[in-house]
């Protein structure tokens, strides 16, 4: 019997201080990375408005070969919407809700939980045929899934996925 006491005790510091310490935790969250890329603006900017071409950048797309995609309206477009389900990935859902042609994408990401996060990629002119593109996310994680941010830095996940980038549209 004090055993069992024991593993009871231990389970619920195990369990309460992760959501005692979420409590005062953001729950808003930010992240992103840029990079340049030696490409002209419009030649980076028309591969990144089709969502579907992050299935040879992002790291997500990258790291679940078991993904199954849906999608719904035409790639590249307002209103385009692309969804998937994947063993780790998860499920999800990115909505394209504003282009400005050859400057910026904006999309919707929404993870089935919480309010959907926004997220866009924005691409300048660096001069020489080069390209800037910056890829940037934010959005509130609700509690007590903020925990998570402790151990999980998205930048490097975008920095990641821009190099691929880079090296796709180098080839």
């Amino acid at each position: 019997m004090k055993a069992l006491k024991i593993i009871i005790i231990a389970l619920l510091v195990v369990i309460g201080i992760p959501l005692i310490i979420a409590l005062f935790l953001p729950k808003d969250f930010n992240a992103g990375s840029e990079i340049v890329i030696n490409r002209p603006k419009e030649e980076v900017f028309n591969y990144v408005k089709y969502v579907e071409n992050q299935e040879n950048y992002g790291v997500w797309q990258l790291s679940d070969p078991s993904i199954k995609k849906t999608t719904k309206g035409v790639d590249g477009t307002v209103g385009y919407v692309y969804q998937w389900e994947g063993e780790k990935t998860g499920k999800g859902k990115q909505t394209i809700t504003a282009i400005k042609a050859n400057e910026r994408i904006d999309s919707e990401l929404d993870f089935g939980f919480g309010e959907p996060a926004q997220a866009y990629m924005v691409v300048s002119d660096e001069g020489s045929n080069q390209t800037r593109v910056v890829w940037r996310i934010s959005g509130k994680s609700p509690y007590p899934f903020n925990f998570m941010g402790l151990f999980y830095d998205m930048n490097k996940d975008f920095e990641k996925g821009l190099q691929n980038l880079k090296e796709v549209l180098e080839r």
